[in-house]
């Protein structure tokens, strides 16, 4: 039962942060809820399909199946998060704007949102398709009972949604003002671990053998798979034991997001709209 509340709680948690993160970017938003609540139950569904057919996957690839299926989610998540962030750029002060009032065409949102809407679909998808496969392997390697495995499960699910909900929380006692700045900068950091996790996928099934060497080693300050490490692991992308190429990909993920926020007139202000005299 351990076995199983670990496996579940871990992926519960990588998935909760980041729908709370894109609840907490989106906060005012009309049909924010409809969207996201969609991209969660399609995830959910489609992490049931991928394990279904998931040692067919693995056969495709010559086993890496998993590895690669990982590394191709990731990277159009981080396309999501990045095209979210270049669009809140131009428009996030508007709808900060807008939002004082009720239900205008730029605080609609619709193009962040069907981002964000994938994001969290895809998150769910991951995490979920993990989560079938490793409570598969522990039941066939060590015989544990379905009723334990349930408990279990069950357990992971809260803690790990308890988790995430303070996060969002938290997030949410962040002012109007500067919650768009906040969210933008988690997510910079969020797709650039991403980033640097697809580049990891790829090197584990063999597509990237370059820049292999490890860089650091700070597993004995603080473990990866820690409850610590896990959050900081899905938040920012913090690896123990990153690779050259990992470390490589996350900077330039993030000096890429960064340059075309700029462009689109991140740091510009939005001039005032004039009162009527």
């Amino acid at each position: 039962m351990l076995a199983t509340l670990l496996i579940v709680f871990r992926e519960v948690l990588e998935a909760g942060l980041i729908v709370g993160i894109v609840l907490a970017a989106t906060k005012g938003v009309p049909a924010r809820g409809v969207w996201i609540a969609f991209g969660v139950l399609s995830g959910v569904a489609g992490s049931c399909i991928v394990a279904t057919f998931a040692s067919e996957i693995g056969e495709l690839f010559q086993g890496s199946g998993q590895e690669l299926f990982n590394a191709g989610v990731l990277i159009i998540a981080v396309a999501m998060l990045t095209w979210h962030n270049v669009w809140m750029a131009g428009h996030g002060r508007e709808i900060a704007r807008e939002m004082k009032r009720v239900g205008t065409e730029v605080a609609s949102g619709e193009r962040p949102l069907l981002a964000l809407a994938v994001v969290c679909s895809l998150a769910v998808l991951r995490e979920g398709s993990e989560v079938v496969l490793f409570l598969y392997g522990v039941f066939a390697s060590d015989g544990t009972s379905l009723p334990e495995m349930i408990l279990g499960g069950a357990l992971g699910i809260f803690a790990g949604a308890a988790i995430s909900a303070l996060l969002y929380f938290g997030l949410l006692a962040v002012p109007t003002s500067r919650l768009f700045s906040v969210t933008s900068g988690l997510i910079t950091l969020l797709a650039a671990g991403l980033a640097a996790q697809a580049v990891a996928f790829l090197q584990q099934a063999g597509q990237i053998e370059v820049l292999s060497r490890t860089v650091w080693d700070t597993s004995w300050l603080l473990l990866e798979d820690s409850l610590l490490g896990r959050l900081l692991h899905t938040l920012i992308g913090y690896s123990d034991r990153p690779s050259a190429a990992q470390l490589i990909v996350y900077l330039l993920t993030v000096a890429m997001i960064l340059t075309l926020m700029y462009s689109q007139g991140g740091p510009r202000s939005v001039k005032p709209e004039p009162r009527p005299s």
